[in-house]
């Protein structure tokens, strides 16, 4: 049974019918037409679908569009003011650190979640988002770690914990 809800999705507040079992993934593409978050593995460990929920970075592939009733969502398209692309996504577009172009979204969302104040998850980055290109994703990290040291943050590199 289909039910109503209010999603507040990069600030302006949209009504849909959904149902209870529907991923904020599937109504963000489906439903409002946002395609910048991709359906890639479908159970959260690429983070192609990441958007921000509250300010934190989630897989919107695991959650459930009716729970996200009230939330402040942003997606990749939400990023821009207007026609100004946030910092990330200009560097991302000016410095062609593409390939694809499958995982990018998620990429700059994770960038922005995770910039300020402090940076230690570059060297966990490949955890968070899988590129299919994978070759490339120096090229995003360094590009990353150069981003976040001109939007202010303190960058610190890490190396991973092995277990």
């Amino acid at each position: 049974m289909k039910r109503q809800v209010a999603l507040r999705v990069n600030g302006k507040v949209c009504e849909v019918s959904i149902e209870p079992s529907e991923t904020l993934l599937d109504v963000l593409r489906e439903r409002l037409r946002l395609t910048g978050a991709k359906k890639g593995c479908d159970v959260g460990d690429c983070e192609s679908c990441a958007v921000l929920i509250d300010g934190k970075c989630v897989p919107s592939c695991l959650v459930l569009a009716i729970g996200a009733g009230g939330k402040d969502i942003v997606t990749i398209e939400g990023l821009a003011e207007g026609e100004k692309l946030h910092p990330l996504q200009q560097a991302f577009m000016e410095f062609g650190a593409v390939q694809c172009g499958f995982c990018i979204p998620g990429f700059i969302i994770i960038a922005k979640a995770y910039s300020v104040p402090v940076i230690n998850w570059i060297g966990y980055l490949p955890i968070f988002n899988i590129c299919r290109f994978y070759i490339h994703t120096p090229h995003l990290f360094a590009l990353a770690i150069a981003i976040c040291a001109g939007m202010g943050a303190r960058v610190i590199l890490a190396r991973p914990k092995t277990f």
